[in-house]
């Protein structure tokens, strides 16, 4: 296991902060036989449980707590690892529970390894066409962890709390010296020029320490591209940010973050939003001028200003239109299988219906099937009445005789 850690460390490039990574190095240091930074430890404190969900609108409240991995080997619970591939699947038990409305990510992380986290943050923003996603800094969305919180919708911070580090770090541990005061020399027997890089029992040499840049550098520049898409900001501005950390407004001011709240606060802000989402009905929608406008958040989540759309914000308001379009769809759907008419969904779905109309249609199709039914007779026609009959069998014809018969007794 200690190799394997080992090689998840070192000479490979990691998306962590840097101070959560010496903390790292010094829990693991004598188990590895490191210098352990000049790091002070402290006993972990018990997080306080999530708030609960709003039962009106079933928001899923998705906790991304702790150092992220790819795969955790059955550490996590010791450690303090949280692997993409879990976060992934409680992502997708969200999008598969239709009592799940929307999807509330609860970030508290410095980062970690980069193998598996942008194809779970390019999820994430797939996850938001499917269902309305937001996510809370509460209290650190660092390097990895911002790169999937910023695939959010919206990305709150807390007030102490912060995000950034847009960043690529890597580490080689040359314990030579080490080795031959302990007596060991490694010799390493191998078949191509490279095969040995990154040993740590011999110094780091040009070649290995160029290498190792360049893939650096292609991390970097992949993770700075993810973030101007996300956050729809120049990839000048994002490289500008230096791999810095930022803090509760400052966040806001440099534009990788949408507002500071607190994790209840946003989980009631959301709450609004998905139960405006659901009225039937909504404002007419202006004229189109060649420009769209949309509200984004800011510190306080009101009073937001009106901007001109980028290329994110317009596929946003079409990922927003089609989800309506599949809620109103879904809503239909269950309107239909109540009234038991199932097979009439597809045809009011077609015809662009919307849940109060279809909600009326079904009221006036039950009204008048219930009028019928009642003005409907339960009497078969008798064999007098069938065309061709003898007249003289009719009760029509009985009747006027027997008055006929009653007239000359009235005369009398």
């Amino acid at each position: 296991m200690l190799p394997h850690l080992a090689a998840r460390l070192f000479g490979t490039p990691l998306l962590v902060q840097r101070a959560k990574l010496d903390l790292i190095l010094a829990v693991l240091s004598d188990r590895l036989n490191l210098a352990a930074p000049d790091v002070a430890l402290a006993p972990p404190l018990p997080r306080a449980p999530n708030p609960p969900a709003s039962p009106s609108s079933s928001i899923a409240v998705l906790p991304i707590h702790g150092t992220l991995v790819k795969r955790t080997l059955g550490l996590e619970a010791a450690s303090g690892l949280v692997s993409y591939a879990e976060i992934g699947a409680r992502l997708e038990a969200a999008l598969a529970d239709p009592l799940v409305a929307g999807i509330v990510l609860d970030i508290d992380s410095p980062g970690g390894e980069t193998g598996g986290c942008f194809e779970l943050a390019r999820r994430v923003r797939e996850a938001a066409g499917l269902k309305p996603v937001w996510a809370v800094a509460n209290d650190a969305a660092f390097s990895a962890a911002y790169a999937i919180g910023c695939a959010a919708e919206r990305l709150y911070v807390t007030e102490t709390g912060g995000v950034g580090s847009i960043g690529v770090i890597a580490l080689h541990v040359d314990q030579s010296a080490k080795d031959a005061q302990d007596g060991y020399r490694y010799t390493a027997i191998t078949a191509g020029a490279r095969k040995n890089d990154y040993s740590p029992h011999e110094p780091l040499h040009d070649a290995a320490r160029a290498a190792l840049q360049a893939e650096v550098d292609r991390l970097h520049t992949l993770f700075v591209a993810h973030v101007a898409a996300m956050r729809g900001l120049p990839e000048d501005t994002v490289r500008a940010t230096e791999a810095a950390l930022f803090f509760g407004p400052q966040a806001v001011e440099t534009g990788l973050a949408d507002g500071v709240a607190t994790l209840a606060a946003v989980l009631a802000e959301f709450d609004r939003h998905l139960s405006a989402a659901r009225r039937p009905s909504s404002p007419p929608r202006q004229a189109p001028t060649g420009k769209a406008t949309v509200l984004r958040g800011t510190p306080t989540m009101t009073d937001t200003p009106s901007e001109t759309l980028g290329v994110d914000e317009a596929a946003a308001l079409v990922a927003e239109a089609r989800r309506e379009v599949a809620q109103s769809a879904q809503a239909i759907a269950e309107l239909c299988l109540l009234a038991g008419c199932p097979e009439r969904a597809a045809e009011f779905i077609a015809a662009g219906r919307t849940e109060a109309e279809v909600r009326r249609a079904l009221i006036e199709a039950r009204a008048a099937h219930s009028m019928e039914s009642a003005v409907r007779s339960t009497h078969a026609p008798q064999d007098w009445a069938a065309p061709g009959a003898d007249p003289a069998f009719s009760p029509v014809v009985a009747a006027v005789k027997k008055l006929v018969r009653r007239e000359p007794l009235a005369a009398e």
